[in-house]
């Protein structure tokens, strides 16, 4: 079964994510822009470090190719965010991804982007989906040589990498990071985003920067504590003063900091949040899905910033974004972005844009941290994913609809069911919901301490039993 989930289709390789699954997909991605009735279709491919990614992405080339779209392909592999950057750079129709983001390696995928430079619009998504389902098979496709597509310019290979660095040297103040001679570990996580940083400060030291579609001793390549050992371990040595992961297709961001203590990404929100509005002097509204810190909402109460919630997946902030000025959106899961950049989640941009705060303030990351903490109070955080049966999944989620009066010890003061179940406490919040990428139920929650995080978990948890 082909399903299109919070960002994209998914699948694992050789049992969902085949040629022959592709091949429909792209298909339907092609009668979808025909529909459009627009002359001189386009769209942008690119690929990540994945088994078989390369070439999931030039079979897909020659799809479009065939059918007289030009496909602009990456002639490497490429982050997420710079296949959008160069969707809205070069005026295409869509940007496609050939990236599991953070999934094991056994998995792979397909990301539509829109024209604008982020993920496409849930609607534009439905009409693709509405494509596939009239697609009962493929039909033959006979293919010229690849070097006739590439004379005929249907198929244009290109850099992507130059481009988008110019771009970012425009943006965020370079010359100042370097001047701070800043220790900077980063680790790519064997993913889309090794090499990048080096590109622009090649003082830095990398992890884990070599093309390995297994991610090596790595689950998968996501930015959470659990997977940052080697990171945490090496900035525990008091030698660097930031530790910095991307995810596999590098949209997204996790931060050590020279302590070795992780930053989640509700801190790092916050923090880029406050520069943007306080020190670059910028004005919009403010984007978050309904997993994100409860600090939010009292910035924007405290400064009388418009807030919009929306359920998780970037692609709801990315559609605010491309409608309203947005200061800065994003998720809990280290996803986000800001007013100065595309409508895109990069942890690559994020990441240097961080890295001038820092300069700029002439503070380390956990001085901005311990900030966070004087001016709003102590709000920890933790997520739980549980792998669930579709039976003990669909029992879960009668409990929550049964509308609980309390969660453990303590009374549920109101419930938002904007995607999944949201539980607020006198101190802090519960969410519960089923991802929307792989078979898990997610577990998140905040409050005052971890030993209430941790007893908020463990009595969402038990509903399962």
């Amino acid at each position: 079964m082909i399903a299109f989930g919070t960002d994209g289709w998914r699948g694992e390789i050789a049992r969902d994510f085949t040629f022959e699954n592709l091949h429909k997909v792209a298909l339907a991605t092609v009668n979808y822009l025909k529909s459009l009735k627009k002359s001189n279709l386009s769209v942008v491919i690119g690929y990540d470090t994945r088994f078989l990614s390369k070439e999931f992405a030039h079979e897909i080339a020659l799809i479009f190719a065939y059918n007289d779209i030009v496909a602009h392909l990456t002639n490497t592999f490429a982050s997420t965010p710079m296949v959008s950057f160069h969707t809205k750079q070069k005026g295409s129709d869509l940007g496609i991804v050939i990236t599991a983001s953070h999934n094991p390696p056994n998995y792979n995928g397909y990301k539509i982007k829109g024209r604008f430079g982020g993920p496409a619009p849930p609607e534009e998504v439905k009409k693709v989906e509405a494509e596939l389902q009239n697609i009962k098979r493929v039909p033959k496709m006979r293919f010229k040589s690849w070097d006739i597509y590439i004379g005929t310019r249907l198929i244009r290979p290109f850099d992507a990498r130059e481009p988008y660095l110019r771009y970012i040297k425009k943006k965020i103040d370079i010359d100042l990071i370097r001047s701070k001679n800043f220790k900077i570990l980063f680790d790519p996580m064997y993913g889309a985003g090794q090499g990048i940083l080096k590109l622009l400060l090649p003082d830095i030291t990398e992890i884990h920067g070599s093309v390995n579609p297994s991610f090596g001793e790595l689950h998968h390549p996501e930015p959470v504590p659990e997977n940052l050992h080697a990171l945490v371990d090496l900035m525990k040595t008091g030698k660097y003063d930031i530790g910095i992961a991307s995810d596999g297709d590098a949209d997204r961001l996790g931060v050590v900091d020279n302590e070795g203590n992780f930053v989640d990404s509700h801190r790092i929100f916050m923090i880029l949040l406050k520069y943007l509005y306080e020190f670059r002097g910028k004005k919009g509204a403010v984007a978050k899905t309904v997993s994100l810190t409860s600090m939010v909402d009292k910035y924007c109460e405290k400064n009388n910033l418009q807030l919009f919630e929306t359920p998780v997946g970037f692609k709801h902030i990315a559609k605010l974004m491309n409608e309203q000025k947005i200061l800065i959106g994003g998720e809990e899961s280290g996803g986000l972005g800001t007013i100065i950049h595309i409508p895109e989640r990069d942890g690559i941009f994020n990441a240097l844009l961080l890295l001038e705060i820092m300069a700029k303030r002439n503070m380390t990351v956990k001085e901005l941290s311990d900030e966070l903490d004087k001016e709003f109070g102590p709000h920890r955080y933790w997520r739980r994913d549980l792998r669930v049966s579709e039976q003990e999944k669909r029992a879960l989620l009668r409990a929550c609809s049964k509308s609980p009066t309390k969660i453990g010890k303590y009374l549920v003061r109101n419930i938002d069911t904007k995607d999944g179940y949201k539980f607020y406490l006198d101190d802090g919040w519960l969410l519960i919901r089923p991802s929307g990428t792989e078979p898990l139920v997610r577990f998140y929650a905040e409050a005052s301490s971890m030993s209430i995080v941790n007893e908020l978990l463990d009595s969402a948890v038990r509903l399962l039993r």
